[in-house]
């Protein structure tokens, strides 16, 4: 079955008349004009959004768009971005404009100032919006007759200037202030004299006033580079946020506080699992022993569930030559992703972006029978991708990266239940793991631009309906998304929900009729005759780098007992039991559990305290009775204290790694941070 999101219950038809304005007849139809659900833009017969003003030729049908719903709050937080820059020029009259895009869940706008800003000067530029949306200034479109217009009149303006000569080049809608189509300039203008009082190149829409940005909040200032290339030269970013209601923001704001308390670099610090050199570069981390304990029991997990299912293991090379990537279509399509070539005796050689076309040669370096089929072929294999230095995120967003990757390869008649299989395995791991709130998202083709994709229709309704009928029988909620498909098939995405509310895209899978075509790979039927195989893509843990980042953040770093780097803390009472609890711990360690102990000076409870803090799942305290009657007294991190014969509780503690226990882990108390407040 299929799910999709909630209707947005403030959509409307509204017909506006010729030389009527939007907002007349958004008003003629009594639809509100002031609070969360007030209509700032409509939707116009082309999907374009347009402003409250506009007046079209003739009589037209528009869709009137909400505050409160996906289009309604970008439009909300882009006119915000627009106030954040005339009030930031206001305080600041030499500050020169970068760009101001909406964002998720907020916005931000870039400058080019004399000196970074300081929390103070947020502060300031604070209370300058929040007299201009007191005001009441109008948000009025202007478009410019030619771009020497505009260049004359966005002459102290560079970056900007910048924008209208790459406009005169080629289509820059990807930038919020330029667009596609013509080139525009909103000006604010005051409410009760008429004049301007600000102008800013941008494509729109807006809000028909600023008195309708009813909650907002400055963040934070950062650096970040014009356009995105450190070549370029270094801005001033503020970045804010925008909501609907106060209510909205204030409920916003307490997530971030949540978020801020699980965030993966954060804890990942604290716990010592990885590090990041400038010697080495960024966006390559270094894992260190706790972190790399974390990867190798998600590996290890995946390897032995893979082996089950009946997988082989592979191990391909890191750099291959440009051959093979001309082969896939990365050379010259995806040049921008890879990494410069390395020349090695003449010829080139490029770092590996993805898996994919090494396992398609695995498979063709022998001739396979349909008896071999289904043959799976998986393989831990590290890519490397160029990210640009803004896109970096801890270990969410690398440059270097080891993927849980596999590949299928089976008959058409084989691919719905091979792929059904994937689905499942998905399901598994995720509730496994506690990760209940998940979907699927299946992208099709857009049937208005089909030139984006190959052109064998057989094959694409092929591979939809393969790909949709498995998704219907796996009883997983999906949503169908058009457009988003890749060049040669239709995909499906696992999106997971964080703990915080922030999703997640974990993997993308796909069934793969067109890429075996490309490679030749076949297998010899029953008949004697050669048919090209279906290839299917999975990975459903993702990267071990941004999985174990979504894990980090889903526990708080308070990871189950069989995920936790370090299981059992034994904390002797006095200097004279450190013999039993070195007993204790060996006792763990033969039985394959990750023990150590505290035998150092200090206090018990401070000693207790440095436990807690390191989110170790259990803490066995030995006294003299302990080790009189070889028991243990085991604090759990509830604070609940046990005794409990040694044995015993080796026994439990397997147990509770055997079974993949979620007793204890973070993501069940998150108002307690993981059960360590």
């Amino acid at each position: 079955m299929s799910a999709s999101r909630p209707a947005d219950e403030t959509k409307r038809a509204v017909v506006v008349p010729a030389g009527t304005t939007c907002a007349d007849a958004v008003a003629a139809a009594k639809l509100p004009m002031n609070g969360p659900n007030a209509i700032v833009v409509v939707r116009d017969p082309e999907g374009t959004l347009r402003d409250l003003d506009w007046v079209p030729d003739a009589e037209v049908e528009v869709e009137a768009v909400a505050l409160s719903s996906p289009d309604g709050l970008d439009v909300l937080r882009h006119s915000t971005a627009h106030v954040l820059a005339q009030a930031v020029q206001q305080e600041w009259p030499e500050a020169r404009l970068g760009i101001g895009p909406p964002i998720e869940n907020g916005f931000y706008y870039d400058f080019d100032v004399e000196r970074p800003f300081q929390p103070e000067d947020l502060e300031r530029v604070e209370q300058r919006m929040k007299d201009i949306i007191k005001s009441g200034q109008r948000f009025r479109r202007r478009e410019f007759p030619s771009l020497d217009d505009a260049r004359t009149e966005l002459a102290t303006e560079p970056y900007k200037l910048e924008l209208v000569d790459l406009k005169g080049d080629v289509d820059t809608s990807e930038i919020m202030e330029v667009g596609s189509g013509d080139l525009t300039i909103y000006d604010n203008v005051d409410a009760k004299t008429g004049d301007v009082c600000w102008s800013d190149l941008c494509r729109g829409p807006h809000l028909p006033s600023t008195r309708l940005i009813p909650a907002f909040k400055l963040m934070r200032s950062a650096a970040a580079y014009w356009r995105g290339s450190e070549k370029n030269p270094q801005l001033q970013r503020i970045y804010g946020t925008a909501w609907p209601t106060r209510d909205a923001l204030k409920s916003h704001l307490k997530a971030l506080e949540e978020a801020a308390k699980r965030d993966h670099r954060r804890i990942g610090e604290d716990l010592d699992m990885f590090a990041f050199s400038k010697e080495i570069g960024r966006g390559l981390p270094l894992w260190l022993p706790n972190g790399t304990i974390v990867r190798d029991e998600l590996e290890g997990w995946a390897r032995r569930s893979e082996r089950k299912l009946g997988y082989q293991r592979v191990v391909t090379p890191h750099i291959t030559q440009e051959d093979l990537y001309y082969l896939s279509g990365h050379l010259p399509y995806y040049a921008e992703d890879l990494y410069a070539p390395i020349e090695i005796d003449g010829e080139k050689y490029y770092l590996k972006p993805m898996n994919c076309p090494h396992h398609h040669m695995v498979y063709k370096a022998r001739p396979h029978s349909y008896r071999d089929l289904p043959y799976k072929i998986a393989e831990y294999g590290t890519v490397y991708r160029f990210e640009r230095s803004g896109q970096l995120h801890g270990t969410m967003r690398t440059r270097g990266f080891t993927q849980n990757d596999a590949h299928i390869y089976c008959t058409q008649e084989q691919a719905k239940d091979q792929f059904l299989e994937v689905m499942r395995m998905h399901a598994d791991y995720y509730r496994t793991l506690g990760i209940t709130d998940f979907y699927m998202v299946l992208a099709l083709r857009d049937p208005a631009n089909r030139e984006k994709y190959h052109d064998d229709e057989v094959m694409w309704e092929t591979a939809e309906r393969i790909t949709r009928e498995a998704m219907e029988e796996s009883d997983i909620p999906f949503e169908i998304d058009r457009g988003g498909a890749a060049h040669y098939g239709p995909k499906v995405d696992f999106m997971i929900r964080a703990v915080t509310g922030k999703e997640f895209a974990a993997s993308t899978n796909q069934v793969d009729l067109y890429t075996p075509q490309r490679f030749g790979l076949t297998y010899h039927d029953s008949d004697g005759t050669e048919k090209p195989v279906v290839v299917i893509h999975r990975a459903p843990l993702g990267s071990q780098e941004r999985f174990t980042a979504y894990l980090t953040e889903h526990f708080a770093g308070a990871f189950p007992v069989w995920l936790a780097p370090e299981q059992v803390r034994v904390i002797p009472i006095v200097d004279e039991l450190t013999d039993y609890a070195n007993e204790v711990r060996d006792l763990l360690l033969d039985a394959d559990v990750r023990a150590d102990v505290d035998a150092g000076d200090g206090r018990l409870n401070a000693k207790i305290r440095t436990a807690v803090t390191r989110k170790i799942p259990l803490i066995v305290v030995v006294g003299r009775r302990e080790a009189e009657e070889r028991s243990v007294t085991v604090r759990d991190r509830s604070g609940k204290e046990t005794p409990m014969p040694l044995d015993a509780f080796v026994g439990h503690v397997t147990e509770l790694i055997r079974t993949k226990s979620l007793d204890g882990a973070g993501h069940l108390r998150p108002e307690t941070d993981g059960g360590n407040a």
